[in-house]
């Protein structure tokens, strides 16, 4: 799995994002792949969502349960991966409180079920049967019908048997880490980094309908830092971009663009962010340009730009400078992460493409190779809806939404050469 000092090592991590930023909270627990069982059970806390909340009304899931379920038109969903076709039986440990009855709809892969619960003790209750024709993800819907009490119920797990399940079962089973299986996985593409790299270019779109809330599509990554955009709400985005803390010294603003914030982060590590509140759009091409040079004092400088189509022009973002630090740009890469974990039950895509790099000589070469990873969800099988490759010559990077196939860690993908280096005037940026 990834560690922290993997992460600052290779520069792969997941960063925490309300904005995003930092690098990976470390999890060293290493979690096997769930045995053969007769039946198991699947927590709702690490892997249910609410998937349709009523205006005006509080369900949630907890790290036990789903909650506060008193209105019938919210819907909870829950999912867990099966590798084999074959009989699926579903049953779940639910009660009803404080006391009373109620009557539920429960939907298994599409197979509509009424279960009838009562009492305010924990009891197992048979759902039904149904085949699974297609290994991959399954669906479990959740939507109450009547009640006479305040509360449809609170739903504990899922105990789930059948010849479908014989092996390879896959669900979130470490309560401890249930908050990034929630987010969902983070994935990886790595471009390699050639000696006395000061200049990356990237170009990275967004398809239409992939922008969820919670999506932080990093196109330029480095080792110390990462440059792209970001989904904070239904009325913002943001381009981000952050530099860490040197293990000693803090890093610092040296100047910054018209109506970019600037502040420090923390959480899971520290460092600098800067931040433009952009309204920019799917289905757009962006270009980012970052340049990281030393400033012959033990420090480097690190600084980025964007070209929005909008403006036809591009846009700086901030300088920042990291002490104790003397290189030039390493550890290229891109990521996609969802940094919502009531967000992960949803799709995220990503396509980039004409990756350059410019030597401090001045010599521009093209980068045509990716190599895939995923973070420790996707490493621990907590969760397995995780892809990369390429799309019409383009690399992609695909997270989330419980798709059932998926790309080993380590694929390597080679796209087409462009041929024709950024037309980018490097002395007249901003």
């Amino acid at each position: 799995m990834i560690t922290f000092w993997l992460c600052m090592f290779f520069s792969f991590c997941s960063k925490h994002t309300q904005p995003a930023d930092a690098a990976a909270e470390e999890r060293t627990a290493t979690v096997e792949a769930v045995p053969p069982a007769s039946e198991y059970t699947i927590s709702m806390g690490g892997n249910a969502y609410v998937t349709t909340l009523a205006s005006g009304s509080s369900e949630t899931v907890t790290s036990t349960t789903l909650a506060n379920w008193t209105n019938a038109n919210s819907k909870f969903s829950a999912y867990f991966r099966l590798a084999l076709t074959g009989t699926l039986t579903v049953k779940m440990r639910a009660s009803v409180l404080p006391s009373g009855t109620s009557s539920i709809r429960v939907t298994v892969n599409g197979t509509l079920f009424t279960v009838n619960l009562s009492g305010s003790a924990q009891t197992v209750y048979t759902v039904g049967t149904v085949n699974i024709s297609t290994p991959g993800y399954v669906k479990v819907d959740f939507q109450g019908l009547t009640k006479s009490g305040s509360y449809f119920a609170d739903v504990y797990d899922l105990l789930i048997s059948g010849t479908a399940t014989a092996s390879n079962v896959v669900y979130a089973n470490d309560a401890a880490n249930y908050y990034w299986s929630r987010r969902g996985p983070s994935v990886h593409l790595n471009y390699g980094s050639p000696a006395n790299t000061e200049w990356f270019y990237n170009e990275m779109t967004i398809p239409a309908g992939e922008d969820k809330i919670g999506s932080y599509f990093m196109a330029n990554g480095f080792s110390g830092g990462y440059f792209g955009i970001q989904v904070n709400s239904s009325t913002e985005r943001r381009v981000l971009f952050s530099i860490w803390d040197p293990a000693t010294g803090k890093t610092t603003l040296v100047r910054k663009g018209p109506n970019v914030v600037d502040n420090a982060f923390g959480g899971e590590g520290t460092g600098g962010q800067s931040y433009l509140v952009f309204n920019w759009a799917a289905g757009t091409t962006y270009k980012f340009l970052t340049q990281g040079k030393p400033d012959g004092n033990g420090s480097t400088l690190f600084s980025s730009w964007i070209y929005t189509p909008e403006t036809s022009a591009w846009r700086f973002i901030a300088t920042w400078k990291r002490p104790n630090t003397n290189t030039y740009l390493t550890g290229l890469h891109s990521f996609l992460e969802n940094f919502n974990p009531n967000q992960g039950y949803l799709g995220r895509k990503v396509l980039y493409n004409n990756q350059w790099v410019r030597s401090s000589a001045g010599v521009w070469s093209e980068r045509t190779s990716g190599s895939f990873t995923v973070d420790a969800t996707g490493d621990n099988q907590q969760r397995m809806d995780f892809k990369g490759g390429l799309d019409n010559g383009k690399f992609y990077l695909q997270n989330g939404g419980f798709f059932a196939d998926y790309v080993s860690e380590g694929a390597v993908f080679n796209r087409p050469a462009m041929g024709v280096q950024p037309t980018v005037d490097l002395t007249t940026l901003p």
